[in-house]
């Protein structure tokens, strides 16, 4: 029992520290490969930026981009059409317009 309730609790701590993103350079190297949508209605995802990863949450909407693949929760790279594209992006300038769209093969997955 004891064992169960540190594994919820490390997980549930994991969760919350929040969705540092690193861009790689290659698609070979990403979780997921990303398109940049020009508006919020063509994105599964819109995705408030955050200055520190200490202001990132585990809900996949607020990403934190790091420097070191190291650092990060999940690797993006971002293609050139939208076709390539596993999840469509839309940046939002405020925290309450961040969310997902709709449901995704995704949700949950971003960190």
């Amino acid at each position: 029992m004891k064992r169960i309730l540190l594994l919820c609790f490390f997980s549930f701590n994991l969760f919350l520290y929040g969705a540092n993103i690193h861009v790689v350079d290659y698609a070979s190297q990403a979780d997921f490969k990303a398109y940049l949508v020009d508006y919020a209605s063509q994105a599964d995802l819109k995705v408030y930026i955050v200055d520190y990863a200490s202001q990132a949450k585990g809900d996949d909407d607020h990403w934190h981009f790091v420097d070191y693949a190291s650092q990060a929760d999940s690797k993006i790279y971002w293609v050139n059409y939208a076709s390539q594209a596993d999840i469509k992006i839309y940046i939002v300038d405020y925290s309450s317009q961040a969310g997902w769209k709709k449901s995704h093969k995704l949700v949950g997955r971003i960190r």
